[in-house]
């Protein structure tokens, strides 16, 4: 097996979605770097994978990178996996990945299961275009700001979120997003109680809360983007097209300030009228 470093996908839940290719390079390699080491033996276990193992995670300190590259300077090859899925989605290993490869070493990725792409292909919402947020901030405060700098994208957005919190933000991205806006909860992908359900923000808030298994397991929280045929005004131009409509016809006043910022008369025009309404 060549050296290098070889960031290895596992199962998110079903082991028969391991690849071939994965289990050759895992009972190749020299050394394995898992995030957790107990929870990673089950899986080498089963696949019949003798490979020494270390931990390697944000807290991990210097001896496992350390000893990651004397393996790869000796000609030896490097395996790293996450709990489940692809390593360095919402997992340590960035760092890791510029430091091998700054050392010239070659960093080989081996494809498989990911629970955020896996969620976007079965939730029912655009994904030509997508935002992944991975997890939200645990206090309400951060959180809060970060979903309010997220209400104009137009990408479907993926977060991750951990099983006591996912109640609590559902309620805090209703408030945010607004309670119609779709959204869909993947939870335990690929496990035997499987959850996926799409439906407005306020309907799926209740549903979780009427429902105390769903706030259990690995969860995916797909949220559609905002639709670009809403109009959202800054302060200084909404002000500015209604001073205008207050002193001639609201079309005449689309039509100036769509001249002046670049935006459509028609959005501005029907922005008025909802204004109106």
């Amino acid at each position: 097996m060549d050296t290098g470093l070889y960031i290895v996908a596992t199962p998110i839940g079903n082991l028969g979605d391991m690849g071939q290719r994965a289990i050759e390079v895992l009972a190749g390699a020299d050394l394995i770097a898992a995030e957790d080491t107990r929870h990673s033996a089950r899986l080498l276990q089963h696949f019949g994978v003798t490979t020494p193992a270390i931990p390697y995670h944000e807290h991990s300190g210097d001896r496992t990178p350390e000893r990651i590259m004397q393996t790869l300077a000796e000609g030896g090859a490097v395996a790293l996996i996450s709990d489940a899925g692809t390593p360095l989605i919402s997992d340590p290993g960035y760092r890791l990945v510029r430091d091998v490869q700054s050392a010239g070493y070659p960093v080989v990725a081996i494809p498989g299961p990911c629970a955020a792409i896996a969620a976007l292909s079965a939730c029912g919402l655009p994904t030509d275009r997508f935002r992944f947020e991975g997890f939200l901030p645990a206090r309400a405060g951060p959180r809060e700001q970060r979903l309010q700098c997220l209400v104009d994208e137009s990408a479907t957005l993926v977060f991750y979120e951990a099983p006591h919190r996912v109640l609590e933000v559902l309620g805090a991205m209703a408030a945010v997003f607004g309670e119609e806006r779709e959204a869909v909860l993947v939870r335990e992908l690929t496990k035997t109680f499987e959850t996926l359900r799409r439906a407005p923000l306020a309907e799926l808030e209740a549903f979780v809360a009427s429902d105390a298994n769903q706030q259990k397991g690995e969860i995916v929280l797909v949220i559609a983007g905002r639709d670009e045929r809403d109009v959202t005004l800054d302060a200084a131009t909404a002000k500015l097209l209604q001073r205008l409509a207050e002193e001639m016809p609201g079309k005449k006043a689309a039509a100036i300030v769509a001249e002046h910022t670049g935006l459509r008369k028609r959005e501005l025009y029907d922005y008025l009228l909802a204004q109106k309404g």
